[in-house]
């Protein structure tokens, strides 16, 4: 058997990651102002943003062309891949899971399993790198989708939003009428839910400042409780300066921890626009899992 691995632009793998491990990435649309861009493709991070403070209407996505979709994997049958196992961001935030549960059965030439990641940004992209290093090592699809739920099963995050009104606007807040009465003087934080998997604010702080600690307190306590080390996540939406200052700070906080930084691009700062902060955590693969 031999499997490809896909995912999408969300995933925000570098191009070395890309490259190395042998993904297919499919771009998410972004529309501004009525007009459609490929994530990573013709917009780059920093020029979204730009065209964000400056729009004219509110920003939002779509999901890629199922033509897209069906030529990229019979073109992988054609390479002689014969399955793929195809991870894409959370379904509660996106119908692109749900679009391609329904046209898989359809396409004759190669297998196409859909993986629902039930998370996104650089998480995501942990878990296609290890489908794919798993991949080479010729491991059956029953193995890689086991492995795969049990380390998406140690993922959590925190998001810090500098402003609700995107995800408010957006749809995509599933609790959002508890926090919007004081939307202009709180730092709310918000996570994925355990059970629906959908965006919730959980938490009212008062200050940028105390949200940040919150969350290191919140960290702090899942790292005592954890049974494996850890490997942390800072991710920023255009703000590499808070994102440098809360990585230094982790870092001497946690010395022989493994800590990586990433960014939110255009599709999910769309939803949790711009300044927003994050630090989210998993177990450290590369420490506890070789492949």
């Amino acid at each position: 058997m031999s499997i490809a691995v896909v995912t999408d632009s969300t995933a925000y793998l570098t191009d070395e990651e890309v490259k190395k491990y042998n993904i297919k990435v499919i771009p998410i649309p972004v529309v501004i102002d009525g007009r459609s861009y490929d994530e990573g493709v013709d917009i780059t991070t920093e020029d979204f943003y730009d065209k964000l403070r400056n729009s004219n209407s509110f920003p939002s996505t779509s999901q890629p062309p199922i033509g897209e979709m069906i030529n990229l994997y019979n073109s992988l049958a054609d390479e002689g891949y014969d399955t793929v196992i195809s991870l894409h961001l959370a379904s509660t935030i996106s119908g692109f899971y749900n679009s391609l549960e329904q046209i898989a059965p359809s396409i004759e030439k190669i297998k196409i399993v859909p993986y629902d990641s039930k998370i996104t940004v650089k998480l995501l992209g942990y878990l296609a790198i290890q489908a794919s290093k798993m991949a080479a090592k010729n491991y059956s699809v029953t193995e890689i989708i086991q492995y795969l739920d049990d380390l998406r099963s140690t993922i959590d995050e925190v998001f810090i939003v500098d402003d609700l009104q995107n995800l408010v606007r957006g749809g995509r807040l599933s609790n959002a009428s508890a926090f919007i009465g004081g939307i202009l003087k709180i730092k709310p934080l918000l996570t994925f839910d355990d059970q629906s998997n959908e965006i919730v604010a959980f938490e009212k702080v008062r200050s940028r400042k105390k949200a940040l600690g919150r969350v290191e307190q919140i960290f702090a306590d899942a790292n005592q409780q954890a049974s494996y080390p850890l490997r942390a996540l800072i991710l920023n939406a255009n703000d590499p300066e808070g994102g440098n200052a809360w990585t230094k700070q982790i870092a001497q906080q946690y010395p022989n921890m493994t800590i990586e930084q990433s960014y939110f691009g255009p599709v999910i700062g769309t939803h949790l626009g711009e300044k927003a902060l994050a630090l989210a955590w998993l177990r450290d693969f590369e420490k506890t899992d070789q492949f």
